[in-house]
């Protein structure tokens, strides 16, 4: 499966129930068993597999995002800021990114699912993950 942007995201971008320059946002591990659903899947309780382990919390940890506006090249880059866990004993075959809100999962917005394209497995090591970037173009 290909990495994407949940539709959702979009229409709370439009509807400001998501501000990238000010919200807090958190990334969450998910198995191979999850299957993204860029149309059905809108709050992170659609959110399903996701893994467990040492040195991984459920509900995932925190991630800077930052905007960045290059008017050169006419484009917005919005960056997902990557994840380190340290001593962690996890797999997993993605990740989702969302808008913590700090309550219920049902109310925490989608933004994106990012395919490791196969398994990354961490064995009482350093689990990492990249930043991300959502790029807009005029």
């Amino acid at each position: 499966m290909a990495s994407l942007i949940y539709n959702s995201c979009l229409d709370d971008v439009e509807r400001n129930n998501i501000n990238f320059a000010s919200d807090t946002f958190k990334v969450m591990l998910v198995t191979s068993a999850y299957t993204a659903d860029k149309d059905a899947h809108t709050k992170r309780s659609d959110i399903t597999n996701e893994v467990s382990g040492t040195g991984y919390t459920a509900g995932g940890a925190a991630a800077t995002v930052t905007v960045t506006k290059d008017l050169a090249n006419d484009r917005i880059d919005t960056s997902l800021g990557g994840i380190s866990l340290s001593s962690a004993t996890v797999t997993a075959r993605g990740a989702v990114y969302y808008k913590a809100r700090g309550g219920a999962s049902s109310a925490d917005n989608l933004v994106a699912y990012i395919d490791f394209g196969s398994d990354i497995t961490s064995t009482n090591g350093t689990w990492a993950l990249t930043a991300s970037t959502l790029r807009i173009q005029n």
